[in-house]
């Protein structure tokens, strides 16, 4: 058998802070689901390092472990919780504001949630006008923002004992802005900082105190933070490990499932429509044209990526592909999402796929926020720096390390992620073409 080198992973020894830049729905229902974890034995359903086996070797070796038993991960009883938020004072308070958990699962982990109390925020309203802060550091300078939460970070790890620390941004999608000359640097963002550049955004300045400080930093929204050239500048000098952007839960977690069996099959596409229905605090903030821009656009990159327009011109070169969601507030946290999608076969003739997907969107979320930590604490370990493209599994817009387009088909993600483990731990990659 062919010789595979193990990766120098150092263990995951003492305790692994993970960091949330918002303390709402999603954040709340992931740090529940741990504690009910790890005090009450209930699965940690829909996480992937927690719940799914992983192949070596041929099949007739019968080597299928869980991935948790198969790499160091940190144990979930060494996890210890940290947020910011402008809103909310603890995670008990923003649970019972979510009402995505039953009151009977809130009160059994009541007390450790209110212990997760939230430290106050870099908050900007011109970035999300649907939200009130006031729960806001008074610091007017940007710069000094960075500084106080770096400070932060410092502290937490301090005060809990922290050996490591991860940071996953969980907080709501900004209004929509390309990148400008403050991002093209990390001088030019340091000087943008000192200088109050209206280009900057809080996302922005979380990540780059996170950077600062040696933590990893995932993007969970659609927002411009570490796919930006002074982020990746500064992760690759600081060697950090960076990776982004937008959670995929819902509606694109159906596309990156459907498209490409429809591709695999050859079946041709007329149009795709989709809407969402959505009443929790995600879907107030999009609301507003300018933030609904943001997650559209990342909405929108998938199809065309997964299905190949240029290659299959006669198939998906003239897709109708609509996205639309809608501030519904008596749907709370239970998104629906509903997608008609048009196809063609044999000698053109026209078919229809509906889909109506009643999801819970923090239900759906919060075993991806679990997963990127502990798979960017790994990362972290592993000596990886830069951004961590084989995490494009839990993105509705992967970052790439170089100007290719991202891959969307989650297919191909998930035997990526399982192959860069594989390697890592002196594993063969499964390519499917043996045994």
């Amino acid at each position: 058998m062919e010789n595979h080198k193990a990766a120098n992973i150092r263990p995951a020894q003492g305790k692994l802070g993970i960091l949330t830049p918002g303390l709402g729905a999603v954040v709340s229902t992931f740090i529940a689901g741990v504690i009910a974890a790890r005090s009450q034995g209930k699965e940690p359903i829909g996480s992937i390092s927690q719940m799914a086996n992983i192949r070596l070797g041929d099949r007739s070796e019968g080597r299928n472990p869980r991935i948790k038993d198969f790499v160091p991960l940190a144990d979930l009883n060494d996890i210890v919780f940290g947020a910011w938020d402008p809103i909310s004072p603890n995670a008990l308070e923003a649970a019972k504001t979510a009402r995505v958990l039953n009151p009977q699962d809130i009160d059994s982990v009541a007390a450790e949630l209110e212990s997760v109390v939230a430290m106050e925020a870099v908050f900007d309203q011109q970035w999300v006008k649907r939200l009130d802060g006031v729960r806001v550091k008074e610091l007017s300078s940007m710069w000094d923002q960075a500084q106080a939460l770096v400070d932060d970070i410092a502290n937490f790890s301090q005060d809990n004992g922290c050996d490591r620390m991860v940071m996953v941004w969980c907080g709501s999608t900004e209004a929509y802005q390309e990148a400008s000359e403050v991002h093209m640097s990390v001088a030019a963002f340091e000087a943008g900082l000192k200088e109050n550049d209206s280009n900057i955004s809080p996302s922005q300045i979380y990540a780059y105190a996170a950077i600062k400080s040696g933590v990893p930093f995932a993007n969970g929204a659609p927002n411009l933070s570490v796919d930006l050239p002074c982020m990746q500048e500064l992760a690759e000098a600081n060697d950090v490990a960076i990776a982004g952007k937008d959670f995929k839960t819902g509606q694109t977690l159906m596309k990156t499932m459907i498209a490409p069996g429809l591709k695999a099959r050859m079946l041709g596409l007329r149009g795709w429509y989709s809407t969402n229905i959505l009443g929790n605090r995600d879907g107030e903030v999009l609301d507003s044209p300018e933030n609904f821009k943001t997650k559209e656009s990342s909405k929108l990159g998938v199809l065309d990526t997964i299905l190949q327009p240029d290659a299959y011109p006669d198939l998906y070169s003239n897709i109708d592909h609509v996205v639309r969601i809608n501030y519904y507030p008596p749907r709370g946290d239970n998104k629906e999402g509903w997608d008609a999608i048009d196809i063609f076969g044999w000698m053109g003739y026209e078919m229809q796929i509906k889909i109506d997907f009643l999801c819970r969107d923090s239900i759906l979320a919060a075993p991806i926020v679990l997963d990127l930590a502990l798979f960017m604490d790994l990362a972290q370990r592993a000596g990886q720096s830069g951004v961590q493209e084989w995490l494009s599994f839990y993105f509705k817009a992967p970052q790439t390390s170089n100007e290719l387009a991202p891959e969307h088909d989650i297919f191909i993600q998930l035997i990526k992620l399982k192959n860069t483990l594989r390697e890592w731990m002196g594993e063969a990659p499964v390519t499917h073409s043996e045994a």
